[in-house]
């Protein structure tokens, strides 16, 4: 089924099974992913087409600086024929969120955000509404444009588990971008492989893959090493640990085992370590480059053999 699904998404979303990958590794694992890349690259389409192809409902935020909270998680409002207060929902009431140009809206719009991640759940004058699932919170912003934005706090870049880049396609990919696009091929003829259930189902078969020990200390001496940096303005959180963990387990299931090996810890560590790290200012005047740092840091950690 996982592989018919990757499938599926791959032959709409042409050219970036890379992407499409690490999409499924945070699906299967219960995370959150943040698309960083210039417009007109996928990102919506990607996120539609994910949708579609699990069955599952779709939802999309435009956030713009006039956005409110209770655009995102929903309002109270009084019905005067009961006279008692009644909940509307808001967007985020879907299971597959596209949270689009996440940096164009406030903090206190961004920060609406947070509970649903964490918890899923939403709270609305003190009364909490649970989220359907499988529940994803796929967001995106672009790199360049920087006038009128309000950059995520690294609160908030926490909860994701990996932020992913799409860049712009090979040119075979993109003459057969072009030519799906011209015989009507597009995201509104995806059709679904599997359902929000069969999601849940496999994400359960995620948490039971094992992992042994030694793979344990693995990523915790990696997330130490990025606390030892000294280029890094702050290492990496125990969330982070967590999160890592999560996704070698999706990223071996992905491949058909039972079991973690460390190729999978060394598959998903950049893509879960990068935007939780922060170079320091004397790193940036040098120029150094935060993936390669990481890289670097994964060589020197010893790898468990048994």
């Amino acid at each position: 089924m996982i592989n018919t699904l990757r499938n599926k998404i791959n032959e709409y979303f042409v050219g970036k099974e890379a992407v499409v990958e690490d999409i499924l590794v945070c699906l299967l694992a219960g995370g959150h992913v943040l698309l960083e890349d210039v417009p007109g690259v996928g990102k919506t389409m990607l996120a539609r087409t994910l949708a579609k192809s699990i069955d599952c409902s779709f939802g999309r935020i435009q956030f713009t600086p006039d956005t409110l909270p209770s655009d995102v998680v929903g309002l109270s409002v009084y019905n005067m024929k009961t006279g008692e207060f009644e909940y509307r929902e808001g967007s985020i009431m879907h299971q597959i969120i596209l949270a689009d140009e996440i940096n164009r809206t406030s903090p206190k719009t961004q920060a609406s955000l947070l509970e649903a991640m964490a918890e899923r759940q939403v709270t609305v004058d003190g009364i909490n509404y649970e989220l359907p699932g499988p529940f994803m919170v796929i967001a995106t912003q672009n790199p360049v444009e920087f006038l009128g934005t309000y950059p995520l706090p690294e609160a908030q870049m926490d909860r994701f588990m990996m932020r992913l880049s799409i860049g712009y396609p090979e040119s075979t990919d993109e003459m057969q971008m072009t030519r799906n696009y011209l015989e009507g091929k597009t995201v509104e003829a995806v059709t679904s492989v599997c359902t929000a259930e069969d999601i849940l189902n496999m994400q359960e078969e995620v948490r039971r893959v094992y992992v042994s020990d030694g793979l344990l200390g693995y990523v915790q001496n990696i997330v130490e090493s990025t606390r030892k940096e000294q280029r890094f303005v702050m290492g990496a959180s125990p969330r982070a640990t967590l999160l890592m963990v999560r996704a070698a387990q999706a990223k071996a299931y992905l491949s058909g085992r039972d079991f973690v090996k460390p190729d999978d810890v060394k598959a998903v560590a950049v893509n879960t370590l990068h935007h939780r790290l922060t170079l320091t200012p004397e790193a940036k005047i040098h120029k150094e480059n935060l993936d390669g740092i990481l890289k670097s840091l994964l060589l020197q950690v010893r790898v468990p053999v048994e």
